[in-house]
C-alpha cells in the first residue's frame, strides 16, 4: 500500500467506510491543515489510527540529518521503501521558509557539473513520496509556516511530469500554498514546458540555461542536443504567452566557460525577447567536474555587465555548501538497509554545486 498522500479526499473517505462522516474531516484536517503524521492525528480513535498506519506506512525514513548556516539550512537523507535514497533541504530566510524537494531518485539528464547527474538515475518518485517531503519539512519548520516549495532537488521534475503536476495541484488546493510560491526547475524539456503552460497553474518556472550557444550548452547539458536553444526558446515563449508569468533562467558561473564578456552578450540576446529574469549562481566544482567556479569578483562583474545590457539579474544567495546541500550537490543516491546503514555512491561528502535557494 502506498502513502496516504496518494489519496484524494474522496478516496480517504472510502478508507473510513463505517465510521461517522466527520472522521473524514478530522483525518483530512490533521493530514493537511495541521501537517500531522498519521499516527499523530489524535482526533481519530486510537484503533482507527492504528489501522490506517498499518495500511499506509510512511514513505520516507530518515537516514541522516545535517545542518549549516547556524541551523537555518537543514538537509535530510531519506530512505524510500525499496531502499533508494533522496535528499531534501529546508531553508529559513528572513522573509520566507523554503523546502527544496526531490522529484526523482537520482537523475538521468547527465548535466556534467551536477553531482546528481553524475550519480545516475534510480527511479521516479511517487506522488506520496514527494508530498511527504513537503509535510516533513513543514513539521520541521514549525512554528514558522512553510511558505515556498521548489522542485530543485534531485531529478528533473518535468521528466516525472504527471507526478509533478499532481503534487503542485495538491500543494495548492489541499495544503493552501499559493501557486506563485511553487517553483519548478527544469533543464529544458521543451515539450513538457509547453504542456505545463497549458495546465492553468500560476507557478514559477526556472530553466537551467547555463550557456546561450548550442556548442557550450550541449557540453554542459546533454539534453540540449535533443532540444537546442532555438527549440527551448519557442517553448519558453509559449510559457510566457500562455501563463503571463515571468520566466527565470538559472546560470551557474564557471570560470572561463560561461563567465566571459561574450557569454554575457549571448545571454542578454537570448533573454531579451522573453523578458526573463536571470539568476546567477556562484558554482564550485563537483568531483566529476573539476573546474573552478567564477571568483566572487567575476560574479559581480557578470552581474554588472548584464545590468548594463538591460537584463533583470540577481545573484543567488548560496545556502548549505558545507553540508553538500546546495544546488547541484544532492547526490546521495544509494541503498539503505533496514538498519539504516547507507551505501554511498558519492565520491565526496562535499560535492560542491551552485546554491539551493527559493
Amino acid at each position: 500500500m502506498g502513502s496516504i498522500y496518494e489519496l484524494t479526499r474522496d478516496e480517504v473517505g472510502e478508507r473510513l467506510v463505517g465510521e461517522p462522516r466527520y472522521r473524514v474531516d478530522q483525518l483530512w484536517r490533521g493530514l493537511w491543515a495541521e501537517a500531522r503524521r498519521l499516527d499523530d492525528v489524535t482526533t481519530l480513535p486510537a484503533a482507527v489510527r492504528a489501522r490506517l498506519v498499518k495500511q499506509f506506512p510512511e514513505a520516507l525514513r530518515v537516514v541522516s540529518e545535517v545542518a549549516s548556516d547556524h541551523g537555518s539550512t537543514r538537509k535530510w537523507v531519506f530512505a524510500l521503501g525499496d531502499g533508494a535514497t533522496i535528499e531534501t533541504v529546508l531553508m529559513h530566510y528572513r522573509d520566507r521558509v523554503t523546502v527544496c524537494v526531490s522529484s526523482q531518485a537520482g537523475c538521468a539528464m547527465g548535466c556534467t557539473f551536477c553531482a546528481t547527474g553524475q550519480a545516475g538515475f534510480a527511479r521516479q518518485l511517487a506522488v506520496g513520496e514527494v508530498i511527504e517531503q513537503v509535510l516533513f519539512a513543514a513539521r520541521a519548520a514549525a512554528p514558522t509556516r512553510l511558505s515556498n516549495v521548489v522542485f530543485m532537488g534531485m531529478g528533473e521534475p518535468l521528466a516525472n511530469y504527471a507526478v509533478t503536476v499532481t503534487v503542485l495541484r495538491r500543494l495548492n488546493e489541499y495544503l493552501g500554498l499559493s501557486a506563485r510560491h511553487l517553483t519548478v526547475s527544469s533543464v529544458g524539456v521543451a515539450p513538457a514546458i509547453e504542456r505545463l503552460a497549458r495546465e492553468g497553474l500560476a507557478i514559477t518556472l526556472a530553466v537551467s540555461l547555463h550557456a546561450a550557444n548550442d556548442d557550450t550548452r550541449s557540453e554542459l547539458i546533454p539534453l540540449n542536443r535533443r532540444y537546442p536553444l532555438e527549440r527551448l526558446g519557442r517553448a519558453c515563449a509559449t510559457w510566457v504567452e500562455l501563463t503571463g508569468r515571468r520566466l527565470s533562467f538559472e546560470w551557474a558561473l564557471i570560470d572561463g566557460v560561461n563567465d566571459t564578456e561574450r557569454a554575457m552578450g549571448e545571454l542578454a540576446d537570448y533573454v531579451a525577447p522573453l523578458g526573463a529574469h536571470v539568476n546567477l549562481i556562484p558554482l564550485n566544482p563537483t568531483p566529476g567536474y573539476l573546474v573552478r567556479g567564477s571568483t566572487p569578483a567575476r560574479v559581480r562583474e557578470c552581474r554588472d555587465a548584464l545590468r548594463r545590457l538591460g537584463v533583470n539579474v540577481t545573484v543567488r544567495d548560496t545556502r548549505g555548501r558545507s553540508i553538500a546541500a546546495a544546488c547541484g550537490q544532492l547526490a546521495n543516491v544509494a541503498r539503505a538497509s533496514a538498519t539504516g546503514e547507507l551505501t554511498i555512491r558519492r565520491r565526496s561528502a562535499r560535492a560542491i554545486g551552485g546554491g539551493a535557494s527559493g
